[in-house]
């Protein structure tokens, strides 16, 4: 058994690229390696700015000989036949051997494979693999054809086992594989030569680089919170940033600046938004104020004066850049206090989408159906409306020109500058809430209305003109949107019949509009919604075949129903009842099925009780006709776990029926009304679901 180490080390990789190519080389090398029949322990790929590694233990130190025997066509098939047979199995004709067989002679071919050892294989695998490397982007910087993310400067490519390492013989344009590479550009620039993971791993380290992703986070991130805490500070955690730096740095030196005071009553936001694009850097915020009032750095490398000079630098570039935020916030406070006219004027200039319009006709449609839907989450209606008029507003904003990621969140700002009621602010805020899984979803009923009919507007509009996701396209986010209309009634409890959504744009004087549905366009949006829902309660725990058997009831529109009628089935099922209910279901309903397929009718009528002539026929539709009244009851209630109960009640008749009596008698008006009886229970069973979709 044999241990690979190869690394790739180039210039700078963006740090945006690195897990991937990692993960990449991994899979290529791995996959070439199972296509060799060379089996391995395991296989770990890391990434840093400058290089790519890979670690593949045990792999089977020579691929094994082989002898295939293939069988070919007849000696007296068509030449053409005998040659491609040929030229597939890599033999000539003087090669093949003739077999009898029960239909004739046949040829056959013997291909044997001798034995070859592993670093052979692998240095015909791995040029062959970087030169086509899957780069989102790639280079040449020389006159090859070669093509990297970056210049390519070394490979180091070494087979270690017990009795010595050897260098794994190959050339990429030039670059010959060998068994040495470089620590830290600045702090350990020398070559050096090393093999198998742990002493390279360790020789990195001595030489300022640490080699894991992951390290590097735990690094940057456990100094910058030490350095916040002894000032009585915290850092504003940012998973993506955090990430970033971790692949900017080979050796994350944290150190903490001061931001200047001209620029501390800056919006939070604005100062996080414009240190982390700009300059990567991590907001420190004081608890006590709530203010940013620091900055957290990370340096590639330690210096004498402990990163002063660094600092200096930075503080001064940030002044700058902060600078320039203070003059687009000044500016735009001279707007807001005035009113916001300017820019919601503005927003005729700004184009939505070409078939639908401007930014100010869909502020437009928000503001009707914002009006619309106050009600049914119980907001003020004209505070609905002049939320959604404002809450496209910071648009044309210099600061949200700046920093797009900021919009909805200035327009707050600015219409509380404006004097504006809180309810409209906080809606402002929130109604592009939630764009992810992570987000917090708005609580409030105002911010609820506007959200909803801005998610609402945009997926109804898109579907109005035909633009619909397609595969992995989706182009106008609306998988996010519907996630977030799902979100929005799931978890505050709001009750909308997404069948009704042309009636509210007919409600809201939209329906002759460009983004009004037609019966078509709503009904291709709902199952729509229904495959989003499918996936939301999926990561809930919430199987599909039961979610696929609630969608199969009348009335699906109501996702919130929906959902609760799901998780109540979802929880019966997991019992032993209720599992023993669902088995006596399909038992009755394929019973069910065949009949009706064979007599051509469908056996809905109910059961007659003068027809009847055993005790427990009598006794399953008594229970039938007492669950029927208490199930329907619980619906109308919307109590499905009650529902649940008084079908589960219908358990034992249905056993003690299949166990005693018998379905196809002689007696046809016996057979018969044996079927509606069974009818019945179908019938009673699917007021809650459909459980012939249930699986098991």
């Amino acid at each position: 058994m044999s241990d690979l180490l190869l690394e790739l080390f180039s210039e700078e990789i963006p740090a945006r690229m690195q897990n991937r190519a990692a993960e990449d080389l991994k899979r290529l090398v791995t996959d070439a390696l199972q296509e060799q029949a060379l089996s391995f322990a395991d296989a770990q790929a890391f990434s840093t700015p400058r290089r790519l590694t890979l670690s593949v233990r045990d792999i089977l130190a020579t691929k094994p000989a082989t002898r295939e025997e293939r069988r070919g066509p007849r000696t007296d098939a068509p030449q053409k036949a005998i040659e491609g047979f040929c030229r597939g199995a890599g033999v000539t004709k003087q090669d093949l051997q003739v077999r009898a067989d029960k239909k004739g002679d046949i040829y056959v071919a013997i291909i044997e494979t001798p034995a070859r050892p592993a670093s052979d294989i692998l240095g015909e695998c791995i040029p062959a693999i970087l030169r086509s490397f899957p780069w989102p982007k790639s280079m040449r910087w020389s006159e090859g054809s070669f093509r990297w993310v970056r210049p390519l400067h070394s490979i180091l490519c070494v087979l270690e086992d017990p009795q010595g390492a050897q260098i794994v013989a190959f050339e990429v344009d030039g670059i010959v594989a060998g068994d040495q590479t470089m620590g830290h550009r600045f702090m350990a620039s020398e070559t050096f030569q090393t093999y198998g993971l742990e002493a390279y791993e360790q020789a990195l380290r001595e030489r300022y680089v640490i080699l894991r992703p992951q390290e590097r986070r735990d690094r940057i991130w456990e100094d910058a919170l030490a350095h916040a805490a002894r000032c009585n500070m915290e850092v504003v955690r940012d998973e993506a940033l955090l990430s970033e730096v971790a692949g900017l740095v080979e050796w994350p030196v944290v150190l903490m600046g001061d931001i200047a005071d001209a620029f501390l009553d800056l919006p939070a936001e604005v100062l996080q938004t414009s240190m982390r694009t700009h300059q990567k850097f991590f907001a420190v915020r004081n608890p006590a104020s709530s203010r940013i009032e620091k900055f957290i750095t990370v340096a590639n490398r330690e210096t004498a004066d402990e990163g002063a000079t660094i600092l200096r630098g930075n503080q001064k570039v940030l002044s700058a850049r902060l600078a320039d935020a203070k003059f687009f916030w000044d500016n735009d406070l001279l707007v807001a206090r005035a009113g916001m006219d300017v820019w919601t004027e503005k927003l005729k200039t700004l184009t939505f989408h070409h078939k639908l319009g401007s930014v100010k006709d869909q502020v437009d449609r928000i503001v009707a159906l914002s009006r619309v839907l106050a009600p049914m989450v119980g907001a003020k209606p004209t505070y609905a409306a002049q939320a959604a008029q404002l809450s496209k507003a910071d648009l044309p904003s210099e600061m949200v020109y700046e920093f797009p990621e900021l919009q909805g969140t200035m327009g707050a700002y600015y219409a509380q500058e404006a004097g504006k009621p809180p309810d409209v602010v906080r809606a402002i805020r929130e109604h592009r809430s939630p764009l992810g899984p992570s987000d917090d979803t708005p609580v409030e009923p105002v911010s609820i209305a506007v959200a909803l009919a801005d998610k609402l507007d945009t997926l109804a509009a898109f579907w109005a003109i035909g633009e619909t996701p397609s595969g992995s396209k989706d182009p106008f986010a609306l998988r996010r949107a519907a996630l977030g209309v799902i979100r929005l009634l799931l978890e505050n409890d709001v009750r909308l019949d997404l069948e009704h959504l042309q009636n509210m744009q007919r409600d809201a004087g939209l329906a002759d509009g460009v983004a009004s549905l037609d019966t078509t366009s709503q009904a291709d949006l709902i199952r729509f919604f229904h495959e989003r829902l499918k996936v939301y309660l999926r990561e809930r725990d919430i199987a599909h075949d039961v979610i696929d058997a609630c969608l199969a009831t009348p009335g699906n529109g109501d996702l919130s129903l929906l959902s609760k009628r799901a998780a109540a089935l979802q929880a019966f099922r997991d019992t032993q009842e209720g599992e023993n209910l669902v088995q006596g279901f399909k038992r009755a309903n394929n019973i069910l099925s065949q009949a009706e397929a064979a007599d051509g009718v469908e056996y809905s009528y109910g059961a007659d009780a003068k027809f009847m002539r055993e005790d427990t026929e009598k006794a399953l539709l008594h229970a039938l006709e007492q669950s029927d009244a208490e199930v329907a009851q619980a619906i109308a209630a919307e109590d499905f776990v009650a529902a649940m109960a008084c079908i589960a009640r219908l358990r034992n008749p249905i056993d003690m029926f299949f166990e005693a009596t018998k379905i196809n008698v002689e007696q046809d008006i016996i057979r018969r009304n044996r079927l509606n009886l069974l009818g019945q229970v179908r019938e009673t069973c699917r007021k809650l679901a459909d459980l012939s979709r249930l699986e098991g």
